[in-house]
């Protein structure tokens, strides 16, 4: 699948270093949080994109382990951001990595534009800045826990999603949780690897 693309590969600058305290308290940020799918005509600061990334999936202990919980530790999820308005960032797909925080060029040829037709046209999802994509290797956790992966991870996806929609929260952005797409179409779509499933998008911006 993951056809690569001609083109000059795309350049991912380094993201700005996750904040650990701000302005603001929990309490508000769960009053603030719910869902938005309309978006205004505005990019999104790297800085804002990299702290989503980072409650999404970053590393918050020195033994590597993450703001969302996984089972056995064993971490199926892989997060990637497809960027259509981020201040410094080409647009384009890239793929997060948590140990190192930063955004790897996956080098394929995804736009925003490719995804509303496998999420059942949900043309909304076209103002958005940018559009965090829940993807996960199901062999890791089942390694572990066999059949029950089958239900942890799709668990663990609903974790990481509850930290972006309260860091947005906090940070003045909307967002909303998408899982009404055709997994094969969204897969191809998205070029991801053969062993990932599509679970979920979260499409980012400020609210209109």
């Amino acid at each position: 699948r993951a056809a690569r693309s001609q083109e000059t590969p795309m350049r991912a600058p380094n993201l700005p270093a996750p904040r650990s305290a701000a302005a603001g308290s929990l309490e508000s940020a769960l009053w603030s949080r719910r869902s938005v799918r309309d978006f205004a005509d505005r990019s999104a600061s790297l800085a804002d994109v990299a702290q989503l990334l980072w409650a999404a999936q970053g590393v918050n202990r020195p033994d590597g382990r993450r703001t969302a919980p996984s089972a056995g530790a064993t971490y199926p999820l892989e997060l990637y951001l497809l960027a259509a308005r981020v201040e410094g960032l080409e647009p384009g797909m890239y793929r997060y990595r948590p140990a190192t925080h930063d955004l790897l060029a996956t080098g394929t040829r995804v736009r925003l534009a490719d995804i509303p037709g496998p999420a059942a046209r949900q043309t909304w999802m076209a103002g958005a800045a940018a559009v965090l994509v829940f993807a996960a290797e199901y062999a890791r956790t089942a390694g572990r826990y066999s059949a029950r992966a089958e239900r942890y991870v799709p668990m663990e996806v609903g974790h990481a999603a509850q930290n972006v929609y309260l860091q947005a929260a906090a940070l003045g952005l909307g967002t909303t949780f998408v899982g009404a797409f055709n997994d094969s179409s969204m897969a191809s779509a998205l070029q991801l690897p053969a062993d990932q499933r599509p679970l979920g998008l979260m499409p980012v911006g400020h609210p209109r």
